[in-house]
């Protein structure tokens, strides 16, 4: 690897806002804002929308749209079209 060209690499916590769930990663992203982790260090904190937590698809509360009979909803609804 080309040195100076790389951003540092090193341990970050992210903080889950809306689960309050924090865990601790190796990262490239930085902030001013500190935590300190359960280990007794400090690291930097990134706080996060959403994460595994608090996602719909991992949490099992993901919504599945219903789209059998769009197309048929349609034909009724405006006809079918002329075959030429």
């Amino acid at each position: 690897m080309r040195k100076g060209i790389h951003p540092a690499y090193g341990p970050v916590v992210f903080r889950d806002r809306a689960a309050g769930h924090a865990f601790l990663t190796r990262s490239t992203m930085t902030s001013d804002k500190t935590v300190e982790w359960e280990d007794g260090n400090t690291y930097p904190v990134v706080d996060v929308e959403i994460s595994n937590v608090s996602h719909p698809f991992y949490t099992g509360t993901a919504r599945v749209l219903d789209t059998a009979g769009r197309v048929e909803r349609f034909e009724r609804r405006f006809g079918k079209r002329g075959g030429a």
